[in-house]
């Protein structure tokens, strides 16, 4: 039986499609556990955010320099939407990141002895209260984001 592997991801940053060496995305829930005279007794919601981080190849990260060079500069580039899609013949995963704004910040690492190709890493966080789904079901519940849009 087929997993789901790092090759099987197609990664799309708005309406641009690129191949990422390598790519994480990381939720941070502060729910905790709610206590009564320092015993466990329910559990409160706590904030959210996600964040994560591509690196690509200079082929790649071409791309993402016409987009840059379309909006004006890196920072003028607009929060977009990301889908990392993978699909086996048995499996499929379907993340979406909603309003990711970019960074950069390895934007070189050169080793001399060669063997390898030259990767830029770029940070981004997730901005709008649609935050993310996964395979279609919402990270946060619709009470949590009503009227923030």
């Amino acid at each position: 039986m087929a997993r789901i592997g790092g090759k099987n991801f197609d990664v799309n940053l708005g309406d641009l499609l690129v191949h990422v060496e390598s790519c994480t995305l990381d939720i941070t829930d502060n729910s905790a556990v709610a206590q009564d005279r320092g015993v466990p007794n329910g559990h409160v919601d706590g904030d959210v955010t996600a964040s994560g981080e591509m690196e690509f190849d200079t082929a790649n990260f071409n791309l993402l320099i016409e987009a840059a060079r379309s909006a004006g500069s890196f920072r003028g580039l607009e929060p977009f939407d990301a889908v990392f899609f993978a699909q086996t013949p048995s499996e499929e995963l379907k993340v979406e990141a909603f309003g990711c704004k970019l960074k950069v910040s390895s934007l070189l690492n050169i080793d001399p002895k060669g063997g390898e190709k030259s990767k830029h890493t770029v940070p981004f966080e997730v901005t709008s209260p649609d935050f993310i789904r996964i395979n279609g079901v919402s990270y946060l519940a619709a009470s949590e984001i009503e009227g923030l849009r």
